[in-house]
């Protein structure tokens, strides 16, 4: 499986942000960063226009046939663009420096509710009713850099009505 961009083009990026990457870093460590950085980036294709140029087949959600940024102009079909690629290289630093940090595992059974480290106790306010869909959506990170690069690709989400 292949990340967005290249391990060259992500060093590139990564030195002109001013990040450094862990001393030893390999190139295969930087591959495997890049391809959990683009899954993340994968993560939001059901907010993207278009569809995949490929088919379901195609490996990764860009590039992409009919999309369209928020301002209504058309992206290439045969391109990724490059907020695109560099979204998941800023998930590819994250993923390289702490890995796993953008994928949290969640179970249901296992919140808590109380926790005690030394003379501090945490009492975190729970809700017996939230469904599994609540407790990944406050687990899942925010990474406001990377939800600016991926904002113009995104639909529009109109406000919802509630009629009775």
């Amino acid at each position: 499986m292949a990340g967005y961009g290249s391990n060259g083009a992500f060093t590139v990026y990564a030195g002109a942000a001013g990040y450094v990457f862990p001393d030893g870093t390999s190139a295969d460590q930087i591959s495997a960063a890049r391809q959990r950085g683009s899954l993340v980036i994968d993560r939001y294709e059901v907010r993207f226009s278009g569809k995949r140029t490929g088919g379901y087949a195609q490996e990764r959600a860009w590039p992409r046939t009919g999309a369209t940024t928020y301002y209504g102009e058309a992206t290439r079909s045969d391109l990724v663009p490059v907020a695109i690629e560099n979204a998941s290289y800023e998930a590819a630093f994250l993923e390289l420096t702490n890995p796993g940090s953008l994928s949290p595992v969640v179970t249901g059974s296992s919140t808590v509710k109380r926790e005690k480290v030394g003379q501090l106790e945490v009492e975190y306010a729970t809700s017996s009713s939230m469904s599994v869909d609540d407790l990944v959506a406050l687990a899942t990170p925010v990474v406001t850099v990377i939800e600016g690069l991926l904002w113009p690709f995104l639909i529009p989400i109109p406000p919802a009505i509630l009629c009775v």
